[in-house]
């Protein structure tokens, strides 16, 4: 029902008209794009971000948004002065803060979008507390830790309204999009295995917790970069980057590189959640017959084995990473390199072979001569500066809206990019469930490792293991410190 109004509500609103108006008229002020409401353009026609996790890769997904000409970057965050030091000069009318509660708290009001690029470990947290402010969100592969953590974030988006877009930006790459127009024209057939390997990790894994250590660098605030997880002594080397290879922490391999290299098979077959996986990780030994145990951490290299249903048919797809790779495809040369030497992605048809490099870089079908014979129609649209456009397109989808045309066609929304991260964060359930220890009831010095030797039954849409149920402890994490989504 319309509400009547009054003389004290229109004269009010008459002279608060007049007093903007004025306001307009002597200067310039940029106001968030919500404020102004749906189908309005704030005067600088720019996206206001916010960054969380400013150093490294966030230093460079807000210099990319930035470079779009679209986007003001109005607020940092970062728990490391160290990391922040670029950005903070790089931007200086941003306002900078350590912990990303209170800049939400204070700024939610000037941001209408926030860029997450923290580890892994604090990804979901962060964007659900700016997703539930109505803003638009930005986050770093892999979106979340675990895989209950994506499924909520995917539900979200739609839950707030907002635009959101993961960061692999070989999503919106050509190479993808050739390697669909290929499988769509049936040059290669029905594919039923596919080949995902790396040379990662490159950094510790497999491994001990190091001795702590009592120098806290100066700048660093320890407890707040822990968040979520188990407060613990400071250790040195764990930042910037070694991180990834601990559970409380990172994803591992497969968190690092899983999403850009299995966006292609995900895209390509339309792949669902998977119904099983398997594994095999290589194990270190400390002395004769005596395997080092360090469930903590990630291990040094894994086969993982995920199968799925693709309407009827069963596709196989395996990741192998530190170094493992498949057998090398017979079509390829002896000097041809099999993707970019380090990763590859490997599509194995009734009629043909298909391959690529990281990102899905460099599409090429199998024996390499076919590239000079095989001509297919462009079917699907390619984004405007390929994978470098990834971040423009985000920040074009905002401006424009939640349920806009840009929004539905971007290339790595939550609908795309949470069962993209399902996937990949299965493979690692099934890495952690391989080492669930439990003890011996024949031998009491001795223990067993129900996990091992064994396939996950996995029921996606209820987000559980139906036969092994030590593993679902590992699809939602307990967090520490007061921390929710």
């Amino acid at each position: 029902m319309k509400k009547k109004s009054n003389d004290a509500t229109t004269n009010h609103s008459r002279r608060n008209f007049l007093r903007n108006t004025a306001l307009a008229a002597t200067g310039f002020y940029i106001v968030p794009r919500h404020v102004l409401g749906k189908g309005f353009i704030a005067p600088s026609d720019k996206l206001n971000v916010a960054g969380i996790g400013i150093g490294g890769k966030g230093e460079s997904d807000l210099w990319n948004f930035y470079q779009s000409g679209k986007a003001n970057i109005v607020g940092l965050c970062d728990v490391d002065d160290r990391m922040a030091k670029t950005s903070r000069a790089r931007y200086p009318k941003a306002a900078y803060y350590k912990d990303y509660r209170e800049m939400l708290d204070k700024m939610h009001n000037s941001i209408d979008a926030v860029s997450v690029s923290t580890p892994d470990h604090m990804h979901a947290v962060i964007a659900m507390a700016a997703m539930q402010l109505h803003k638009h969100v930005y986050v770093q592969k892999p979106m979340a830790h675990d895989i209950y953590e994506a499924r909520t974030m995917t539900k979200a988006a739609h839950q707030y309204k907002v635009v959101t877009q993961m960061g692999n930006q070989g999503a919106s790459g050509d190479g993808v999009r050739q390697l669909r127009e290929w499988y769509n024209a049936g040059i290669i057939g029905e594919v039923d295995t596919v080949y995902c390997f790396t040379d990662r990790p490159v950094w510790p894994q497999g491994m001990g917790w190091p001795a702590p250590d009592p120098n806290i660098p100066a700048g660093l605030d320890w407890k707040l970069w822990q968040g979520t997880a188990p407060l613990k002594e400071y250790v040195d080397g764990l930042l910037p980057f070694n991180w990834r290879g601990w559970w409380d922490y990172g994803t591992g391999a497969l968190g690092d590189m899983g999403c850009h290299l299995m966006e292609a098979p995900f895209r390509v077959l339309g792949l669902g959640y998977p119904t099983a996986a398997e594994c095999s990780v290589a194990t270190q030994y400390t002395k004769p017959w005596t395997r080092s145990f360090h469930p903590e951490s990630g291990p040094i290299a894994s086969h993982i084995t995920l199968t799925f249903n693709v309407n009827g048919r069963t596709v196989k797809l395996h990741w192998m990473d530190g170094g493992i790779q498949p057998d090398r495809p017979e079509e390829l040369g002896p000097n041809d390199v099999f993707g970019d030497g380090g990763n590859a992605i490997l599509f194995v048809g009734s009629k043909g072979k298909m391959m690529a490099s990281t990102y899905a870089e460099n599409p090429k079908l199998l024996p390499l001569s076919r590239n000079e014979e095989v001509h297919v129609p462009q079917t699907i649209a390619r984004v405007p500066g390929s994978a470098n456009g990834h971040y423009a397109a985000w920040v074009e989808a905002c401006i424009a809206g939640y349920g806009s045309k840009e929004q539905k066609e971007l290339s790595s929304n939550f609908d795309l990019a949470g069962p993209l991260t399902e996937i990949v964060i299965m493979g690692n359930l099934a890495i952690r469930s391989y080492n669930i220890q439990e003890p011996n009831p024949k031998n009491p010095n001795s223990f067993i490792y129900p996990g091992r030797n064994i396939q996950l039954q996995w029921d996606g849409a209820n987000m559980r293991v139906t036969n092994f149920d030590a593993a679902n402890a590992f699809v939602k994490r307990n967090y520490q410190n007061g921390y929710h989504l």
